[in-house]
């Protein structure tokens, strides 16, 4: 009986396997429609299932124990943190005073400051030094950094003074300033100076430009309302902060509707750089527009009343107004032909240039230069003052040739300038050219985006 069961069960799955292969899409379809169906089924059974809403709710707990469990709040540890400041140094400043300016509590290191040699030679009674203070949560100091740039070294120096457990220590680091670059721009309202600290340029910096376009541009007599100008300027940074201004790499100035623009570049082999337009022609001539950096005239080549003497008579020269102790340059090369005291002039200095060209600089407060030395344009030949013939301090400046006195305006103007670049360096400066026009756009955007 059971060998028939076999049998008869061989010959069903033949008989099944035979209409599947004969059948094959029937066979799919009649099993989607069953599971179709089952489907439907199940759905139309899970719809006669009762709301979750109407269910009822519970609510379980079970106790915590907690970690901090017998501790009063006080004895938690809580993370510290540290803060941070940077102010400037001023002169009247005492340890307590520019501790509290940091908002720095700490007494300890206030009494260290005060009878710590480094800390009394480098910090207290300077101005303008760059001084940050790292402080626990509790204004207690871990760190007070002071840097300043002590020469033209290319080097800048750093005080630390630092906790060590309950003790200070301080030490004075060496390090090299880093180079960097900043794009700046302005629109004339009133002054140029007013222009350069609006937009936060330094002084520094603004000066360069009134000197770099002074052959082009009367900055006294002939700005516009709505001039504007960009300027590319080198920064010399200490551990990342700015400590002061370098040269202006390139710049850009639009007078009465009329653009100026200029690059700094120094030829390969070339002892030092210039200035240069961007088409290449360079704007260094033979002599400065001005002794004196950015000085007030304060009376030009003509007659007029003498201010001792109190008669009328013709003023040789020109006076530049200015505080004791400016610098007084060379306006071009040349050879010191006497540096002394001499008559109503006090302390003077004759400069004598080529094609029988000499130069005067009198009532100086002191003298930097011998008879007989060789000096470059722009050199310092001593400081304004008041010795000699002088009701107050100012430079008087003459302009001789062949012994004649000339306005010192008109031969300025007449120099020639230098020669332009060279074929050779003509490809780089191309390409440095190319380079400050985009920056030189770029800082005309800012300006115009932080006006609007």
């Amino acid at each position: 009986m059971i060998h028939g069961l076999t049998t008869a069960s061989s010959a069903l799955l033949d008989r099944l396997s035979q209409t599947i292969q004969k059948h094959p899409r029937r066979i799919t379809a009649a099993v989607a429609a069953l599971l179709l169906t089952g489907g439907g089924g199940a759905f139309a059974v899970a719809s006669f299932a009762p709301d979750p809403a109407e269910l009822p709710v519970r609510t379980v707990s079970y106790p915590v124990e907690s970690l901090a469990e017998n501790l009063e709040l006080g004895q938690l540890e809580t993370p510290g943190f540290s803060l941070y400041r940077s102010e400037q140094v001023r002169s009247s400043d005492t340890p307590e005073s520019l501790l509290q300016r940091m908002g720095v509590a700490d007494p300890a290191a206030a009494a260290f400051m005060r009878g710590d040699t480094p800390v009394r030679q480098n910090v207290l009674g300077r101005t303008g030094r760059v001084v940050s203070a790292e402080t626990t949560d509790d204004h207690r100091l871990v760190r007070l950094t002071v840097r300043w740039v002590p020469d033209d070294s290319g080097n800048f120096r750093r005080l630390v003074v630092e906790r060590q457990g309950d003790k200070f220590t301080s030490r004075v680091e060496t390090a090299k300033l880093a180079s960097g670059s900043r794009l700046a721009g302005g629109i004339i309202h009133s002054s140029l100076f007013a222009a350069t600290d609006a937009s936060n340029i330094p002084d520094g910096v603004a000066v360069q430009m009134a000197e770099l376009f002074s052959g082009n541009i009367d900055f006294r007599r002939s700005l516009r309302k709505g001039d504007r100008f960009s300027v590319v300027y080198e920064t010399l940074e200490a551990d990342g902060e700015p400590l002061s201004s370098g040269r202006v790499l390139s710049a850009e100035f639009v007078n009465n509707g009329k653009t100026h623009q200029a690059v700094w570049f120094q030829e390969r082999g070339a002892a030092k750089g210039s200035y240069y337009t961007l088409d290449g022609e360079s704007m260094r001539r033979a002599y400065l527009t001005s002794p004196v950096e950015f000085s007030r005239v304060t009376s030009g080549f003509k007659m007029r009343l003498h201010p001792i003497l109190q008669t009328w008579r013709a003023h040789l020269g020109t006076d530049f107004a200015a505080p004791t102790g400016t610098a007084v340059r060379t306006v071009g090369d040349g050879v010191v032909e006497f540096a002394g005291v001499q008559n109503g002039f006090g302390n003077v200095v004759f400069v004598k240039h080529r094609n029988q060209h000499v130069t005067v600089y009198a009532h100086l407060s002191r003298i930097d230069v011998r008879q007989g030395q060789s000096v470059e344009q722009g050199q310092t030949l001593g400081a304004v003052g008041q010795t000699g013939w002088a009701t107050g301090p100012h430079l008087h400046f003459e302009f001789r040739v062949n012994g004649v006195h000339q306005d010192p305006q008109t031969i300025v103007a007449q120099s020639e300038a230098a020669a332009p670049i060279s074929a050779a360096s003509r490809p780089a400066f191309d390409r440095l050219a190319a380079n400050m026009r985009v920056q030189l756009s770029a800082a005309a955007l800012i300006e115009q985006a932080s006006a609007e």
